[in-house]
């Protein structure tokens, strides 16, 4: 069972989220108000953060940047970021604000939990990952579909930000 903190202040995503970790067999904090999440997640100690990106008061982006920015171990935490507005450069740039993946809304609940379940798998991130920009290079993104996880009837391979280039 993981601690996953999940940031999000539209309440039908928040209760989605928590309820679909929680029957996944997590412990859920919600966290409503932006503004609260760095204190939460501090206290709460996450294995996981959640967060959508267009947030008040304190956006996704800038709270994946003072979570960065945290002293050990919550630096080290891994973040999936989910968001309704994937356009093109979004990916590098949520990636450079911190995040390891993330989603677009509305959320594929298999890809939702496969996400989840990789970035646990994962653990936290290395030391001197925080150093680098996040940005991995070397392979596919988080949250990219492979060949050997579509089934010959499923088409093209796609992320839920749309089909890969």
């Amino acid at each position: 069972m993981a601690r996953i903190m999940v940031v999000e202040d539209n309440a039908l995503n928040i209760k989605l989220f928590c309820d679909l970790l929680t029957a996944h067999g997590h412990d859920t904090r919600p966290v409503v108000d932006s503004r609260e999440a760095l204190e939460t997640a501090r206290e709460f100690a996450p294995d996981l953060v959640i967060t959508d990106i267009q947030l008040p008061h304190v956006d996704g982006m800038e709270l994946m940047r003072l979570i960065r920015e945290d002293a050990a171990p919550l630096a080290r935490v891994p973040i999936m970021a989910v968001t309704a507005y994937a356009g093109e450069g979004d990916d590098e740039r949520i990636r450079n604000a911190g995040a390891q993946a993330y989603v677009s809304k509305p959320i594929s609940v298999v890809r939702f939990v496969e996400t989840v379940d990789r970035l646990l798998e994962d653990g936290p991130i290395e030391a001197d990952r925080l150093e680098d920009d996040g940005h991995d290079e070397s392979g596919p993104r988080e949250g990219a579909a492979s060949s050997q996880d579509r089934t010959p009837d499923e088409g093209p391979a796609e992320t839920d930000e749309g089909p890969l280039t």
